[in-house]
């Protein structure tokens, strides 16, 4: 599977250089979307059990460490993208741990 908006995660790695952990699970997260072409979900899962979907259209949030990785993942096109990426609080502060306001936001950023 392809990933797309990469540099996000880049940037974010860069920003956080001296915490290695989260630096190695950003590195295997990117490792395991490129070696896998998940069909559906259950495959998804058994992969990555830090996956939690977020929106029927293919949206899932990864637990990386203690931070949280936005990521969209498109089945048909296989290609995943980098929506968001930002620590635990800012997750909570912008999506409010809310599927709804996950929603709200996704269609004010012409994601869906």
């Amino acid at each position: 599977m392809r990933l797309t908006n990469k540099k996000k995660l880049e940037k974010y790695k860069r920003k956080n250089r001296g915490n290695v952990l989260l630096n190695k699970a950003i590195d295997r997260l990117i490792e395991d979307i490129g070696a896998h072409n998940w069909k559906n979900q259950s495959e998804l899962y058994r992969a990555r059990s830090d996956a939690d979907n977020v929106h029927s259209d293919g949206f899932y949030i990864f637990n990386i460490s203690i931070h949280r990785t936005m990521v969209l993942i498109e089945f048909d096109d296989r290609e995943a993208t980098v929506v968001w990426v930002g620590t635990h609080q800012e997750y909570e502060t912008t999506f409010k741990n809310n599927r709804d306001t996950i929603k709200k936001w996704l269609k004010t950023n012409d994601w869906i």
